[in-house]
């Protein structure tokens, strides 16, 4: 007993500390090397390793060894992957029943390169996404992980498996146009799931960074969502362009700042669907070069076009994108602010906004409208953009105090010329300080413009002195007139302005329109159109109101106006007849005069003014050039005949004859018979008259004078006919 006893005792003795040894040190051998390897095998047939002794470790109380080996070597194809650790649990019984059954499998790599990684990948897992994978990504950098691997009974690999891990100072460089710099992040893969954590990268050396990316598989697609800010970054020039998505408008300069929250599924071909992103954006700065540079409606409109402290939210859903933002904007001196919303969606783009002009000018040339420095000019808008078709606003609405001018429904083409519009309200004062009440109506394409009022005194001077032919609507169109009352100056003023002009290919086709400065006096205005070939009359029994505009004529008064006109193309050939008038200054005139030596008639001219019974021009017009037949002016006092060219902006050319009506008469008078009928006996000494010629650019005109004894044969015959007619 006492044998058996203390046999007993040593070999528990012995068993407690052979199990505490295994448990507490362990040992070292070889001869488990081979079913690591062919566990390894089970894995993939395509894996071989070379192993060092295997530290075996007991875990008695769950019955299990832990077996750990360091510094292995994994190969496949000549592609090495050096591991730091492999561990592994074995089941206790399963030795004691002579068999090896491997729990769990956990490897430890060391630093290893990624494009090495991929490579060794490929060889037994040559999946087309990986190939994809590595010619489009250009990878660097390093990886750290840790791999988990758990066996079922049957020693097969269950689907529980997963890798945990650190990226460290990847790159990626894909589509020439992308590069991912100093990416970094903590890794967490399971079979279904790959979280990313504490990431932190450079797309095209803006800085990034996000505390947690979810990827999540779903059949064949991966579910990827995520959150991903940026401090504030200034875009170099290689930014600006690729974020450029508008060509015409060339970005300056961007800074800004970011927080974007995204989803989306990622399926075969890494090819993106149903996506999501949040983003709000905080613009501290945009400038872009001024290619709208309009100083008709700002007057003090800047080079640069600056954009700043907008902030700004973006939501994608599926191919729904929604922007709003809000901010201030320079376009002239002072700032003015914006807010918008867009959304585009398909073919369309939605979109409405608010403008609130502050100290800046603002001017609408054609209603002669100017901002009011002392309030805030408010310009709302609501409308769409047909990717096809152009461009509809809803509306366009001006509010400045008692000030507002509405219109609603405009189409306009992809040039943003107007093809038609429904509807304009206006009710407000002008630049002038007067009131205008206008009213447009559409009904098909027949537009009726009424209203109590209308200041036309800005609108008349910009329609003379500009050579363009100014349409409002691109379409064919009838325009009916009805207004009570329009201004012409301080002087004049129509009353029942009526009547209709017809558009065809952005030019007046036909038009009759009449209005009254008294009951006697009127003013009809008539364009008709046979064989592409326009006829254009207009009469005015005031001719003050459209003469005074032109600079180098003052003192104008009094005056019937006969104009007559015919165009063919850019070709017209114009007479122009005023009746009745005086003219008090014209600088050109007073300068031959007194070269002339009549500084009598030159005192009368600065006086009182010299008195014409006629004026008479014709002339033929050919784009900027305007060739002068004929201008014959007669009077009491004075007669000139004179031809000539202006070449608008660059060069005048003018010659011609001047003689005072003492030597007309005396002349006159000499002719046997005729003479004496025309004039009497009455012709007095008078005076030579002068040939002159006036030459050179608008403001710099020389002027040359002759005297002359003798009239031309063409100059008498002029004056006769305007003598039998009076």
């Amino acid at each position: 007993m006492k044998i058996i006893f203390r046999s007993t005792f040593i070999f528990l003795l012995f068993f407690i500390f052979f199990v505490g040894y295994l448990s507490l040190v362990g040992i070292k051998t070889n001869k488990f090397n081979d079913q690591v390897k062919n566990k390894l095998n089970t894995i993939n047939k395509y894996l071989d390793i070379e192993l060092n002794e295997i530290s075996i470790q007991l875990n008695p109380i769950k019955l299990k060894i832990q077996a750990k080996t360091l510094g292995s070597i994994i190969t496949s194809n000549n592609q090495v992957l050096e591991i730091e650790s492999i561990k592994s649990d074995i089941s206790l019984i399963s030795l004691l029943k002579g068999q090896f059954i491997v729990q769990n499998l956990a490897v430890s790599t060391k630093s290893i390169e990624i494009k090495n990684l991929i490579s060794f990948s490929k060889n037994f897992y040559n999946s087309p996404k990986l190939i994809i994978f590595e010619r489009l990504f250009k990878m660097k950098g390093f990886l750290i992980a840790n791999l988990k691997i758990e066996f079922d009974e049957n020693g097969k690999v269950k689907d529980n498996y997963s890798a945990k891990g650190y990226i460290n100072n990847t790159q990626l460089n894909f589509l020439d146009d992308f590069e991912i710099d100093k990416l970094n992040f903590v890794f967490n893969i399971k079979k279904k799931e790959f979280k990313l954590e504490d990431i932190k990268f450079s797309l095209n050396e803006i800085n990034f960074i996000s505390k947690k990316i979810n990827i999540k598989k779903n059949d064949e697609e991966y579910f990827v969502e995520g959150v991903l800010s940026n401090s504030i970054v200034e875009l170099n020039n290689r930014n600006l362009k690729l974020l450029n998505l508008f060509p015409d408008l060339n970005l300056n300069k961007i800074r800004f700042s970011s927080r974007n929250k995204f989803t989306f599924n990622l399926g075969k071909n890494l090819k993106i669907k149903k996506k999501y992103l949040q983003s709000n954006l905080k613009f501290e700065e945009i400038r872009l070069p001024n290619n709208f540079n309009d100083k008709n409606i700002f007057p003090k409109m800047n080079d640069e076009i600056l954009i700043k402290n907008n902030d700004v939210k973006i939501n994608l859903e599926k191919k729904k994108w929604e922007i709003d933002g809000n901010g201030k904007i320079l376009l002239q001196k002072n700032e003015d602010s914006i807010s918008y919303k867009i959304i585009m969606k398909d073919q369309l783009i939605r979109f409405n906004g608010l403008v609130e002009l502050g100290k800046n000018p603002f001017l609408i040339n054609s209603l002669n409208f100017k901002k009011n420095q002392n309030f805030i000019t408010k310009i709302s808008f609501k409308g769409l953009k047909d990717l096809k078709d152009g461009w509809f606003l809803e509306y366009i609405k001006l509010v400045e105090s008692e000030n507002k001018i509405i219109a609603k429904k405009i189409n306009l083409n992809n040039d943003l010329k107007i093809k038609q519009l429904d509807f304009i309200q206006a009710n407000y004062l002008d630049g002038q300080g007067q009131k205008n009440i206008l009213n447009l109506t559409r009904d098909k394409n027949i537009y009726t413009l009424s209203g109590n009022i209308f200041n036309a005194d800005k609108l008349i001077e910009n329609i003379l002195m500009s050579d363009e032919e100014k349409i409002f609507l691109n379409d064919n169109f009838e325009l009916i007139l009805d207004i009570d009352k329009v201004r012409l100056d301080n002087a004049f003023n129509l009353k029942n302005l009526s009547g209709k002009l017809k558009f065809k290919k952005q030019k007046v086709f036909e038009a009759n329109l009449t209005g009254y400065f008294t009951s006697q006096k009127k003013m009809k205005f008539t364009i008709k159109t046979i064989d592409n070939k326009s006829i254009t009359t207009l009469f005015l029994d005031y001719a003050k109101p459209i003469v005074k505009r032109y600079k180098f004529i003052k003192g104008f008064d009094g005056g019937v106006l006969d104009f007559y006109s015919t165009k063919k193309g850019n070709n017209s050939n114009s007479t122009l007849k005023i009746y009745d008038f005086n003219l008090k200054e014209l600088p050109t005139l007073t300068k031959l005069l007194t070269l002339a030596s009549l500084q009598g008639i030159a005192d009368i001219l600065s006086g009182e003014g010299i008195r014409f019974d006629e004026f008479e021009m014709n002339f033929q017009k050919q784009n900027k050039l305007i060739t002068i037949e004929e201008i014959y002016a007669i009077g009491p006092a004075i007669s000139i005949l004179m031809d000539g060219y202006v070449e608008k902006d660059k060069l005048i050319s003018l010659r011609g004859t001047l003689v005072p009506a003492t030597t007309v008469n005396k002349v006159i008078g000499s002719i046997p018979v005729v003479g004496k009928i025309l004039v009497g006996k009455k012709t007095g000494e008078g005076v030579f008259g002068v040939s002159f010629k006036i030459k050179g650019p608008p403001k710099k005109l020389e002027t040359t004078v002759n005297p002359i004894k003798t009239l031309t044969p063409r100059f008498i015959t002029r004056t006769l006919e305007k003598i039998k007619k009076n």
